[in-house]
């Protein structure tokens, strides 16, 4: 009995125990009841930030103001200061550059010109040196001459002579034969003719200038150092832009006037090349300047209306004052084509003067002496390079001395 019991008494607290824990999980899950204010609060986390993305609820019992209610900043209001913003640095004024004195350029040059031209000269010499000058010589001699551009009927008169000299000159030493070839080359180029750019018009108005010439040649950049050996001189110019069919003409034009203080007078993209030139000559005249430098555009001389329009900048040009020079300029290295370019920009215009570009690039030196006779104009200047400074005033001896050496 006392087994049995003892045998409930131990179920009992069995149960009794498992019962305890049931019941003390179940509590430990439930939240834990507001704890009674104290003297020193309990510090409580701050409420967590919203993540991306969650709104934000409005409490539905807050009461909401009118439009009425609400304060708007009065005029004494302090206002928010304005954010300072950093104004774009000016770009810095171009140096103004002093051009190199144009006396004396082409000796400066001579070298790199005679490095073109050497197989004309001292082929020349070479064949008259030889102890029999017999007619296949002297045809040797002809091809050499036809070969640097010279044009048949200059090439003709220039043998002649040649041939006649030496028969009455008999012996012929290398400084006899130089100092013969030297006198008959400047006398088929040239000595008396007035090459020098006319910058002084006669009247109260600046001398104009007109640039002209086909696509390719090197318009804008020969005027660009023209303005170049003008300052140099002591000149003060202003530049037209009417070359206004190729894309940044006008800037390059800007840039070369910049570097030696010449103020460029430009237009819109596209716009009247006549309107622009008059209007440059217009300004020149407000500001006193010595020469008015008017670029034009490159232009096929086998496109009628292109040309048509070269005539009108040029009668439009003179409703303020008639021009002093149209300078032509053409491409050395294209030769006897450089002569047919020449005709129709003739007839079109008066040239009054050749500038030839590019002259230190090829070995046809003889176009100088081709052209010449062509058009009727003296050569006035000769590129012989990239440097700015390398457009150097037409002195024929300085040439003929280049062609054949010391």
């Amino acid at each position: 009995m006392e087994i049995v019991i003892l045998a409930v008494v131990i179920a009992v607290v069995v149960v009794g125990a498992i019962g305890g824990l049931v019941v003390g999980s179940r509590k430990k899950k439930q939240l834990p009841a507001a704890k009674a204010p104290s003297a020193t609060p309990t510090p409580t986390a701050p409420p967590a930030e919203p993540h991306v993305g969650d709104e934000a609820e409005t409490p539905r019992d807050e009461a909401r103001r009118t439009i009425e209610e609400v304060d708007l900043p009065g005029a004494d209001a302090p206002a928010s200061a304005p954010v300072a913003t950093e104004e774009p640095a000016a770009p810095p004024a171009p140096e103004i550059e002093t051009p190199e004195p144009t006396a004396g350029r082409l000796v400066r040059l001579r070298t790199r010109l005679s490095r073109s031209q050497n197989a004309l000269g001292k082929g020349l010499l070479t064949l008259l040196s030889r102890e029999h000058l017999d007619e296949d010589t002297w045809e040797e001699i002809e091809d050499t001459l036809l070969t640097a551009d010279v044009g048949v009927a200059p090439t003709q008169e220039l043998v002649e002579r040649l041939r006649e000299r030496v028969r009455v000159l008999g012996t012929r030493t290398p400084e006899d034969l130089r100092a013969l070839l030297r006198e008959e080359l400047l006398t088929l180029l040239g000595t008396d003719l007035d090459r020098a750019v006319k910058t002084e018009s006669g009247l109260e108005t600046p001398a104009i200038v007109m640039v002209v010439g086909v696509n390719g040649t090197g318009k804008t950049t020969t005027t660009g150092k023209l303005a170049r050996v003008l300052v140099a001189d002591g000149r003060s110019v202003v530049l037209g832009a009417a070359d206004t069919f190729r894309a940044a003409a006008a800037d390059q034009l800007q840039t070369w006037g910049e570097r030696v203080g010449a103020r460029t007078v430009r237009g819109p993209e596209g716009g009247d090349p006549a309107s622009i030139a008059f209007d440059a000559v217009k300004e020149g005249i407000a500001e006193g300047a010595d020469v008015v430098l008017i670029d034009t555009a490159g232009r096929l001389h086998t496109k009628t209306g292109l040309m048509d329009e070269l005539g009108k900048v040029k009668r439009v040009v003179e409703k303020h004052a008639p021009l002093d020079e149209v300078l032509l300029v053409l491409d050395a290295t294209t030769g006897q084509n450089g002569l047919v370019q020449a005709r129709v920009f003739a007839e079109v215009v008066d040239i009054t003067g050749i500038v030839l570009t590019k002259l230190d690039g090829t070995a046809k030196g003889g176009i100088v002496v081709a052209v010449q006779r062509e058009l009727g104009v003296p050569v006035k200047l000769i590129g012989l390079g990239e440097g700015a400074d390398d457009l150097a005033p037409f002195e024929p001896e300085a040439f003929v001395d280049a062609l054949i050496g010391d």
